[in-house]
């Protein structure tokens, strides 16, 4: 072969190398203009076509890719957009079109979506050394951070987040979650309220700041709190249980049972944690109010679920004998003037003593008695007993003894009786075992209650 002809055909390789070249430098960027120009007009059909005829001669144009994937996103394709952004990160080329900030944002955004956190989180982190001066990026790695239960570094984040941007509510809510988890109540209620001043939307906050005034005992700011957390669909059944428990807390359970039961309807997932609180609280009121049919449904519902879940095992085993014992029943549920008629009958009919006085007390009823005259003791002078009637669920303890001893010592009395619905604790027995007080626990009030009602009432 000729020189003359190796130079021409080398001047013609050459020559489709640099046309090609030409091409990509100046064709293909007019046709990714007119994608994006497409893109901005909502012509999403009209740009898919013109960037995957790019792609098609192109495979590894990442510019193309880019822009496919952010038609994807238009299109409301997120899926289909993370494959397009994934191979724009695996190409590794930020050209001219993909601003890589940009880029960066958008892929994490994905990445966060469709659960991969930690590929999410890496790309924030690149943020932040490519815009150190960006609070947003430093509040997202807090976040993300702080999800993955991260706390130290979640924190080193949230502080630079709030140092970069002082008005930055949800780094500021971010940091107070976190202070408040590792038991800083005052400054994360600090953070909170800064939470709230810069952003007064975040109902999140709200919920987290009644929970700090709640347990600093401030019962009408957390009221108000909770109320205003309630507009946060993550926190709204948690802000609804809370209330419920700050009137609890305040000895209010009618209004208590309100907010509970308004939880309860809200309740999806009969697992979670906030349903189980709200039933077992609201199982407490209808316990105290007296509504023991209602307490014995929540308890029931409870057991189903999780039977382990604090004492709500023992709650239905002590209550078995209500189901099956109208006296004991009679007892736990009747109200006050039944109750203290009730009272009365066991002191004259079981325990053949007449009643001279009556004290209501918050879970029960004091009864000062005398023995009954007989023929025997006529003209004896008859000792006074102290006798306390309770309606409770917890054993009683030493301190419940005690209580009755310092009663009775102000009364001048000397021999005194404890009748409980529930029972008593080793220590309660062994103090009681040399003093003047007769100790009867369920069992024993059952019998009682059998001698003092007739049979068939």
């Amino acid at each position: 072969m000729s020189t003359v002809v190796i130079l021409i055909i080398f001047f013609g390789i050459a020559v489709g190398v640099l046309a090609y070249f030409l091409i990509k430098m100046l064709i293909l960027p007019r046709r990714l203009s007119a994608v994006a120009e497409l893109l901005k007009q909502g012509r999403l059909q009209a740009a898919t076509k013109t960037v995957k005829a790019i792609l098609a001669k192109e495979p590894r144009n990442a510019s193309a890719h880019y822009y496919l994937g952010k038609i994807y996103l238009a299109d409301n394709k997120p899926e289909l957009a993370l494959m397009e952004l994934k191979a724009v990160s695996e190409l590794g080329q930020f050209e001219v079109d993909i601003p890589e900030t940009e880029f960066r944002r958008l892929i994490a955004g994905l990445y966060e979506r469709f659960g991969q956190l930690e590929e999410a989180l890496k790309e924030y982190i690149m943020l932040t050394k490519g815009d150190p001066g960006n609070a947003e990026y430093y509040f997202q790695c807090a976040r993300l951070f702080n999800d993955r239960s991260k706390t130290d570094v979640a924190i080193k984040y949230a502080r630079k987040a709030v140092e970069l941007d002082p008005r930055h509510g949800k780094a500021h809510f971010v940091l107070g979650s976190i202070l408040y988890r590792t038991k800083h109540p005052l400054e994360a209620r600090a953070e909170f309220e800064l939470a709230l001043k810069h952003d007064p939307s975040n109902y999140d906050a709200y919920y987290y700041l009644g929970k700090l005034l709640k347990e600093g005992n401030d019962y009408t700011g957390a009221l108000l709190a909770f109320e205003r957390a309630q507009k946060s669909p993550a926190y709204k059944i948690k802000a609804l249980v809370e209330r419920g428990g700050t009137y609890m807390s305040q000895g209010s359970y009618e209004n208590a049972v309100i907010e509970l039961e308004r939880a309860v309807k809200l309740i999806k997932d009969e697992s979670s944690s906030e349903a189980l609180y709200g039933r077992y609280f609201l199982s407490l009121c209808f316990e105290k109010l007296k509504n023991l049919d209602r307490a014995i449904e929540q308890w029931e519902i409870i057991y189903a679920r999780k039977p382990q879940f604090r004492d709500v095992a023992e709650k239905l085993s002590h209550y078995q004998e209500y189901r099956t014992d109208d006296h004991m029943k009679d007892y736990l549920t009747s109200g006050r003037e039944d109750f203290v008629i009730l009272c009365k009958s066991v002191a004259s009919e079981a325990l053949s003593l007449a009643v001279r006085d009556v004290v209501e007390t918050p879970n029960g009823v004091d009864l000062i008695a005398v023995e009954n005259e007989s023929d025997k003791w006529i003209g004896a002078k008859k000792m006074p007993r102290l006798l306390r009637f309770l309606r409770v669920s917890e054993p009683l303890d030493e301190s419940s003894i005690r209580s009755l001893l310092e009663n009775m010592k102000k009364l001048a009395i000397v021999r005194g009786a404890l009748i409980t619905s529930s029972g008593f604790s080793r220590s309660a027995m062994d103090f009681a075992e040399n003093r003047p007080v007769e100790l009867f626990n369920k069992d024993k009030l059952q019998e009682l209650l059998k001698k003092a009602i007739p049979v068939g009432r």
